[in-house]
């Protein structure tokens, strides 16, 4: 029997690990713990994570959502966001879980990362992830700091690496027109000049429900999506050092570079001559 299955009501720290502003608050094993109440929702004050190593149950939460949950999903917590899960009557509960605080994950969540409209996701199988889970944190659980660099290295990308695995999932064949549209928006104007409206009839949509439907799944429309796409190109040909602004202008399909300038300072915040300064450490 290896030593994860042994694990049992285990913490996985015995201190909380912080790098700068991001703390790791507590981590680890239990099993058969006792439901939370849907008639008595809590409420938590930090982020964190529940991955359901194996249980048959429910999730709730005061935004609407109502989930079955089952072995592999990974319940997200937000703070301030009542909810309650558990196991369902006469069935076994074990559970990893993972408390945060701090900066990165209040990052995280301002960019959507972490989205309290999806706290229920899905990622096998089970095994590999209780143990990866597992893994990411010393064996004596009181990490030094270049241990806790790596605690909150390994903690970041399996919680990068859940979302993902659910994302690639749940899109199906049905969605080929999102990730086809997405890589004709995406590239540089110089690879494949194509308006939104070009797009849409590249992916067999009108327009108009194109637009919809784009919105709807990205959050943006396609022409600010596009638009965005450009300038990232932009913002990493100008650390790169490779491109002057008109070139820049030329290549992303700006009519100039008063135009390119402005643009970038929509998305950016900042012109394009502060943003290289800041870049370069000038």
């Amino acid at each position: 029997m290896s030593a994860i299955n042994r694990i049992k009501d285990e913490p996985w720290l015995t201190q909380p690990v912080s790098v700068g502003k991001t703390t790791i608050v507590a981590a680890g094993q239990v099993k058969d713990v006792g439901g939370i109440d849907p008639q008595a929702m809590r409420v938590m004050g930090s982020y964190g994570f529940v991955y359901m190593a194996d249980v048959e149950g429910y999730y709730i939460d005061e935004l609407g959502e109502r989930s079955e949950l089952c072995s592999g999903d990974v319940v997200w917590i937000h703070p301030g966001v009542a909810h309650a899960y558990g196991p369902n009557q006469g069935r076994n509960w074990t559970q990893v879980y993972v408390i945060l605080e701090g900066a990165q994950w209040e990052h995280w969540a301002a960019e959507g990362i972490l989205d309290p409209r999806r706290p229920v996701t899905h990622a096998e199988p089970v095994d590999y992830w209780r143990g990866r889970l597992h893994e990411a944190f010393p064996a004596d659980g009181t990490p030094n700091h270049a241990a806790a660099l790596r605690v909150l290295g390994g903690v970041t990308q399996a919680m990068l690496d859940l979302l993902a695995t659910h994302e690639e999932s749940v899109h199906s064949a049905d969605e080929s027109w999102l990730w086809e549209s997405q890589r004709l928006l995406g590239g540089r104007m110089s690879e494949r000049s194509m308006t939104p409206q070009a797009v849409a009839r590249e992916v067999g949509l009108s327009y108009e429900n194109f637009r919809k439907k784009f919105a709807d799944r990205v959050g943006e429309s396609p022409g600010h999506y596009q638009k965005r796409r450009r300038i990232e190109h932009a913002c990493a040909a100008i650390y790169q050092g490779t491109h002057s602004f008109k070139a820049l202008a030329d290549e992303l399909g700006f009519c100039d570079v008063f135009h390119f300038s402005k643009t970038f300072r929509q998305v950016v915040g900042e012109t394009p001559s502060q943003f290289r300064r800041k870049a370069h450490g000038e």
